[in-house]
């Protein structure tokens, strides 16, 4: 299986390359937030101990959340791969998702990490929320936003650059130019 993690700050595309990597690769999209919805939905005994942490403030645990990630490569048994959007967070959840992971004899093969400038991504953001009315359309909430990624993703980052799985891509430019660069960091053709 073709396993990815696509890390970047909010604004530098990874939404739109997720999309053309699913396409080209044929890959499942799994994020932990779509996840948690539907197991909530649907009052799967994970949903229900996941939804009780929920409404009491608190997170929900490591290994409830790998739980669903477990679901829900068994429900998707024939897929060529998975991009994980949202996971892991900490280097606990990396530990935990290469140990699912490799009982069932597969392995993250890449982590692709979209840098952009700070000014770059806050001129996106506030274009963006112009127009979709997210929540980030101001400065304030942005520069949160862009520090929170930073402290949570580079623990995870550095895990995965002791394996040499990471590899840096330039999110500034043309869209199918930066997606060159990510399959040819990938190195799958497909």
């Amino acid at each position: 299986m073709l396993n990815l993690i696509l890390f970047g700050p909010p604004g530098s595309g990874k939404g739109t390359q997720s999309q053309k990597l699913i396409e080209r690769y044929g890959l499942k999209h799994i994020s932990t937030g779509d996840l948690l919805r539907s197991e909530i939905a649907n009052a799967t005994s994970l949903g229900i101990e996941a939804k009780s942490y929920m409404d009491e403030g608190k997170l929900v645990p490591d290994i409830i959340v790998i739980g669903m990630i477990d679901n829900a490569l068994n429900v998707h048994s024939g897929i060529k791969g998975v991009i994980f959007d949202g996971f892991p967070r900490t280097i606990t959840q990396a530990e935990a998702l290469d140990s699912l992971l490799l009982s069932r004899d597969s392995y993250i093969k890449k982590v692709i990490i979209l840098n952009v400038e700070e000014v770059e991504l806050a001129a996106r953001l506030l274009k963006r929320g112009e127009h979709s009315g997210r929540s980030d359309d101001n400065l304030t909430t942005i520069n949160k936003r862009i520090n929170e990624y930073k402290n949570k993703t580079a623990p995870v980052a550095s895990y995965y650059e002791l394996q040499n799985k990471v590899t840096h891509i330039v999110g500034l430019g043309n869209v199918d130019d930066i997606f060159t660069n990510i399959c040819n960091a990938v190195g799958t053709k497909n």
